[in-house]
């Protein structure tokens, strides 16, 4: 049986190359990048650049997995924009020129950071609220994914991943606040998550939450259990007491401030 190629943009980033080093055994692997790179089979390419972003390079792939993006919560428009916007759209419109069967595009738990506060379950089916460029740049790709899944006949993924900093449970970064715990997603759980989007079948388009299974969080994990059979086996407990002290004092900042800032982490 011939083994699905996938090709991987931002390869050197901390997700590519665990992606690369993941799966170089059970997928045929293309990698691309902005910057020149040592990693061989690495190609240097901007992505934001319409004759940079080569067909050859997409020739006879089956699913890209496209996680090249400006990935600073703080990063300007003017760089989300060039990065997440340009770029993206580029990739959608060079797979589906190239007949590529599916993206799975990296998008963020940032496109929801304006429900931090609430009490809502958050679902995918929530409308987005993103509260900085980076957050809305990744609404965009979203967009983008579902008009050409719409109208070019690609398979979408859009992946709402968590944070994702490889951090053990037993980090004490972890311990900043509630809100950071709750949308946690460990190494493991999120190449479990990307090979089931690499895999599935029958999927037009589709937005799904990338969490691991915290304790106390709202993230909904439903539609991804349900389209992809993603079942996350690592876990946050409840937060102590000092989280959520912290989480308290950044609600209390957001109701005085509200409207004058965006959201941290």
């Amino acid at each position: 049986m011939k083994r699905p190629c996938v090709l991987v943009t931002g390869a050197t980033g901390r997700l590519g190359q665990l992606l690369l080093r993941h799966f170089a055994n059970d997928f045929d692997l293309r990698a691309t990048c902005l910057n020149p790179t040592a990693l061989p089979g690495v190609a240097t390419a901007d992505l934001s650049l319409v004759d940079q972003c080569d067909l050859r390079l997409f020739a006879g792939v089956d699913v890209v997995v496209h996680c090249a993006g400006q990935a600073s919560s703080a990063a300007s428009w003017a760089d989300v924009q060039r990065h997440n916007v340009d770029a993206t759209f580029n990739v959608f419109e060079t797979a589906a020129r190239a007949g590529i069967g599916r993206v799975v595009f990296m998008s963020s738990n940032w496109t929801m950071a304006g429900y931090r506060f609430g009490t809502e379950i958050l679902t995918e089916a929530l409308p987005p609220r993103p509260t900085n460029p980076y957050g809305v740049s990744k609404v965009v790709g979203e967009r983008i994914g579902r008009g050409f899944a719409d109208h070019r006949g690609l398979s979408v993924i859009c992946l709402r991943i968590g944070y994702c900093g490889g951090l053990a449970p037993q980090d004490p970064r972890l311990s900043k606040t509630s809100w950071l715990r709750h949308k946690w997603l460990s190494d493991r759980d999120f190449l479990q998550l990307v090979e089931r989007s690499i895999v599935a079948t029958d999927i037009g388009f589709a937005i799904v939450n990338g969490m691991s299974n915290n304790a106390g969080m709202r993230w909904d994990l439903a539609a991804g259990r349900r389209l992809l059979g993603y079942v996350p086996v690592d876990r946050l407990e409840r937060a102590g007491r000092v989280p959520r002290l912290r989480e308290f004092l950044k609600r209390c900042t957001h109701d005085v401030f509200r409207g004058r800032q965006w959201a941290g982490s």
